[in-house]
């Protein structure tokens, strides 16, 4: 049987005034209560979140900015958005384990958003033992009609085995999202002949009409949803939304009704409804303040536009918008010819969705990162911030140039 942990009393030194007169009181003795629910101590996890940038140039990895890649890393497990050529080194340099990553999602098939998986996928398969094997979990792909194809072909080609098995979602574009020649034929898109012997059978995901959107997955934890871009050749966006938390308990409440901190707290904190020895029946809804909304990070993909209201829809009052500013804003008809944004463009769709902050990447190549600018050296990367923030003039958006290896956290919201 595990061990029952006792705390001592609430220490009142902590908060000099009543719970319904300081707030940062409430927070730490509801702390405190929650503590006294626990069969160890500190087993609380307030979900950290943060996005590390591990490639922030397009076209093709350079020595001063890698290939598009970046990793949204949830309590030590790793999400991967896009895979360019080098994302493996990158991964190398950086604080991350690449044996942490548990899906992929790729959002177009250019080969600078691309050619960096089947590599990654046999590195970390060469970096872990057979006999974790039976441990190891599925990798889950999500990506455009085509990808699944690309890897089986790949992989098979070249005779790559993996020590952990994968599986392949495929999401179906529709005909407007790039121009007529950059739609792949059926039978180039089209996988053939049998599974690689570590492929798991995926899904095929479409279009949702009524949200304009396609599920991913939900959990108990996340949302994630994808939602359409208009590039050279099909691309998307993902918008990854936490489920609201609970709110903070009535401890006043609580305490007129004869409850103490205990175990009772933790389950109505958890959202069951619990009986009284007196037979009083206590909901959740009557002890929890209003819940606290999830937070929610929008990564784009290479796009000159969005397609339709859903993805403005998704990122309304996103925690971090991440969107691609591959030219300065007197270069916008060339980077439009091109499938891709400024950073005028960018601030667009983050004032229009009410983003919180803008995270600006995917540099072409001559915009060098300003902590790598030598003495006389023109700095244009600043030139696309200050593009940004004077078309957010009037907006409370911040608004960040990536840089490879920068770390971003995602605080949670209050």
């Amino acid at each position: 049987m595990a061990k029952k942990y006792k705390l001592p009393e609430f220490p009142a030194g902590l908060s000099s005034t009543p719970f319904s007169s300081s707030t940062c009181g409430e927070c730490l003795q509801e702390a405190w209560f929650l503590l006294s629910t626990l069969e160890t101590p500190f087993k609380v996890f307030i979900m950290t979140m943060d996005i590390t940038f591990l490639g922030t140039g397009s076209a093709y990895p350079s020595p001063h900015r890698g290939a598009s890649a970046l990793v949204l890393r949830l309590d030590g497990d790793c999400w991967l958005f896009d895979c360019g050529e080098g994302t493996q080194t990158q991964l190398m340099k950086s604080q991350l384990r690449a044996g942490r990553i548990t899906k992929v999602f790729i959002s177009h098939l250019h080969g600078d958003h691309l050619f960096g998986l089947p590599g990654l996928l046999c590195t970390v398969s060469l970096n872990s033992s057979a006999e974790s094997q039976q441990n190891l979990k599925c990798v889950d792909i999500y990506g455009p009609r085509g990808l699944r194809h690309f890897l089986r072909v790949t992989l098979g080609l070249t005779g790559s085995q993996l020590l952990f098995p994968y599986a392949v979602h495929e999401l179906e574009p529709t005909p407007d999202q790039c121009p007529q020649e950059g739609l792949l034929s059926i039978e180039l898109a089209t996988e053939r002949g049998p599974l690689h012997p570590q492929e798991q059978p995926g899904r095929t995901i479409c279009l949702d009409a009524e949200s304009d959107s396609y599920l991913l997955f939900e959990d108990k934890k996340f949302v994630v949803k994808a939602f359409r871009l208009f590039h050279r050749i099909p691309s998307f966006g993902f918008c990854i939304q936490e489920h609201d938390r609970p709110g903070r308990l009535k401890t006043e409440l609580l305490k007129e009704l004869g409850m103490k901190p205990g175990p009772l707290f933790g389950r109505l904190k958890a959202g069951e409804t619990v009986t009284l020895e007196n037979g009083r029946v206590v909901l959740p809804s009557e002890v929890l303040e209003k819940a606290i909304s999830g937070r929610k990070v929008c990564i784009l993909g290479d796009c000159s536009s969005v397609l339709g209201e859903a993805a403005l829809r998704l990122c309304h009052g996103a925690n971090v918008l991440v969107h691609e500013a591959t030219l300065g804003n007197e270069h916008q008809e060339k980077a439009v010819e091109h499938g891709h944004s400024t950073p005028g463009m960018a601030a667009a769709v983050a004032r229009a969705c009410c983003a919180q902050r803008l995270v600006l990447y995917h540099f072409s190549q001559r915009y060098k990162p300003s902590s790598l600018l030598k003495d006389g050296d023109e700095n244009e990367v600043l030139g696309l911030k200050r593009d940004a923030e004077e078309a957010l003039q009037g907006r409370d958006v911040e608004v960040t140039l990536a840089e490879d290896f920068m770390t971003l956290p995602v605080p949670l919201r209050r």
